[in-house]
């Protein structure tokens, strides 16, 4: 694979490391921006052959947290970088195998979803999100807390726009392809990311919660939670993730910096033998969109600020987390914040993000 870069404002392969090196401009970049955002950050770049070079700057929250610095091995909430570091691989697996269909209604081959709103969508508009599945999640306030009801009630919720008219974002597309995913695999999610995804790529550090006291000692709190009368660390954030237990495909996994390089390298360079590697990277790191905005892959969203040409893609967490990737230009480069942790005002955030990816892509 080339490393070249063949954009006019991207970097090339040579200035990379200089770029990612300590003190210099990325670290320089993270540092300013962490201040300015008020919380504290972990970032890293690399390529093929894995991270160049990364960092941490602030401290990891308020009060006990204050003493805490962030580095490669603080776990984070990932939020919805679930939807990539587990639902994704998994659906990959299935999909090389054999077993998952893209483009056929699910009513049409998955009993469950006969009958329903949800057997008119097919796969692919699930991780494209332009399933036209409703926009909100409202699982307690719709079916109350007992899971096998929310599993009922998603698979049996209208249709907010038909399926292929739209792009539109939503936590019940993933919510559903894990119903899908477990079923064909036949064992629960976090079992599947563990055997498909994270134990292939040595990612011992990733893993769904609720997180043990020795682990939890290492996690970057979320939230002040009310009714727990504390921050959350280690209990996932999402509320919906929280209702099915800790498990979902839209959020509820927790990685570090130095799990996250591992995952991202592979998407470049897929170690021999990776069920997921290949062909089902190269079909979801193109537009899948027909040419709807904004233009997505399968589960990542073309960076903003870029187009499908650019080829640089990105997915974001809620609670302040996001990676990029870039098959044409050969790098990747993750930045970890828990912004959620203070408020949820995320505009200078996403000023921090953009520019942390214009100095990385271009």
């Amino acid at each position: 694979m080339s490393h070249r870069a063949t954009g006019p404002d991207a970097p090339g392969a040579d200035r990379l490391p200089g770029l990612a090196a300590p003190g210099g401009e990325l670290d320089r970049l993270v540092e300013d921006g962490a201040r300015t955002v008020g919380a504290g950050a972990v970032w890293a770049v690399g390529d093929a052959g894995g991270a160049l070079g990364g960092g941490g700057h602030g401290v990891l929250g308020q009060g006990p947290y204050a003493r805490l610095r962030p580095g490669p091995d603080t776990l984070y909430d990932l939020a919805s970088l679930t939807k990539v570091v587990a639902l994704w691989p998994c659906a990959g697996v299935l999909r090389q195998s054999g077993r998952l269909p893209l483009d056929e209604p699910l009513g049409a081959w998955w009993p469950p979803a006969a009958g329903h709103p949800a057997g008119a969508v097919t796969v692919r508009q699930l991780l494209a999100h332009t399933a036209g599945m409703l926009p909100y999640t409202r699982f307690e306030q719709l079916y109350g807390r007992d899971p096998s009801a929310i599993r009922a009630g998603v698979l049996a919720a209208p249709s907010h726009r038909p399926p292929g008219a739209a792009v539109e974002y939503t936590d019940r597309a993933a919510v559903l392809l894990s119903y899908l995913v477990e079923d064909l695999g036949g064992a629960p999610l976090d079992r599947l990311a563990e055997q498909w995804a994270w134990r292939p790529l040595g990612m011992a550090d990733t893993r769904y919660g609720p997180l043990g006291a020795a682990l939890a000692a290492r996690t970057a709190p979320t939230e002040y939670e009310e009714g727990a009368g504390a921050h959350l660390c280690g209990v996932v954030h999402d509320p919906s993730a929280r209702l099915l237990g800790g498990v979902s495909g839209n959020a509820g996994a927790f990685s570090t910096a130095r799990d996250l390089a591992r995952f991202l390298t592979a998407l470049l360079a897929p170690p021999p033998g990776l069920p997921w590697g290949g062909a089902w990277i190269e079909e979801s790191l193109r537009e899948q969109t027909g040419g709807l905005a904004p233009a997505r892959g399968l589960s990542w969203l073309y960076a903003p600020g870029t187009g499908p040409a650019e080829g640089t893609f990105v997915h974001y967490g809620f609670t302040g987390t996001g990676f990029w990737v870039s098959r044409r230009l050969g790098r990747w480069a993750l930045l970890l914040t828990n912004k959620v942790h203070y408020d949820r005002d995320i505009q200078r955030l996403t000023e921090l993000r953009n520019a942390f990816r214009r100095a990385v892509f271009g």
